[in-house]
């Protein structure tokens, strides 16, 4: 069967634009994938359109909001997962105005569907007395406890997102002066975060323990069990510890987030 012009484009939007042009993570381009099949699975189920008949003209701005309408009611999604899957498409149709100038109209009306508005949630945040209760936890006698003191000075510390402490190496660490950890977020843009004269004593005996401090283990994961920590697992961790405290989820949704200014002065702790 010949490949529809739908099937040629996507092809070329995700497998040579986003990572050869437009140097996109991996994560990001997994992220647009999922949108896609989302997409083609609401043709398939609903419409009756198979995957490979799909084609570009098929591909209205009446299918694009009948879509969205789909995340929202059959499968319950958020406003802002509405919004992530509408700018996936925005993205494409923005690449393919260039790719088929005689499709602009048709790629200018999809653009024009506007993201929703959503609330901001407010986000809890802990004394630095519940701070203390909680990284008291880790028991300092094992292995994983001492580990896990580290992890959790680091979160807190840094005020780092989940995924950017998973992709931490041991060449992102630094403790000489000026002691400092560097974290590469979303879009990979990287920056460089300070750190506690109490964090670096602990990453350092961390470090030595585990033997990150030789040459060649450069390029190791910071912080793992047999393997590099995924998101799912790091998150377990925070809240194991999290539940002998009476708000479990203050931490884990203060880690997760990223939200730093919500923590309290450091000083002290």
């Amino acid at each position: 069967m010949k490949p529809t012009d739908f099937a040629i484009r996507l092809t070329s939007f995700l497998g040579e634009y986003l990572p050869a042009q437009r140097n996109v993570s991996p994560n990001t381009i997994k992220a647009y994938r999922d949108a896609f099949t989302l997409l083609l699975r609401y043709c398939r189920d609903q419409l009756g359109l198979q995957p490979e008949r799909v084609t570009l003209d098929q591909i209205e701005p009446s299918l694009v909001l009948a879509f969205l309408d789909y995340l929202e009611n059959e499968r319950t999604c958020g406003t802002r997962t509405r919004n992530h899957r509408l700018s996936v498409l925005h993205a494409f149709f923005r690449y393919l105005q260039s790719e088929e100038p005689d499709r602009m109209v048709q790629c200018q009306k999809i653009l024009a569907i506007p993201l929703q508005r959503c609330a901001r949630p407010t986000v809890d945040y802990l004394s630095k007395e519940e701070l203390a209760v909680i990284l008291a936890q880790p028991d300092l006698t094992t292995t994983w406890g001492r580990r896990d003191a580290v992890l959790l000075s680091v979160l807190y510390d840094t005020g780092a997102r989940v995924q950017e402490v998973v992709d931490l190496s041991v060449r992102d660490v630094r403790l000489d002066s000026p002691a400092q950890i560097r974290l590469t977020g979303k879009g990979r843009k990287t920056r460089l975060v300070p750190l506690l004269t109490g964090t670096v004593a602990l990453l350092a005996e961390y470090m030595r323990e585990h033997r990150l401090d030789r040459p060649e283990r450069m390029y190791a994961p910071l912080f793992c069990s047999r393997f590099r920590f995924l998101c799912g697992y790091l998150r377990h961790v925070v809240f194991y510890y999290c539940t002998f405290h009476p708000h479990p989820v203050s931490l884990d949704e203060t880690v997760e987030k990223g939200m730093k200014p919500v923590i309290p002065a450091k000083a002290g702790i």
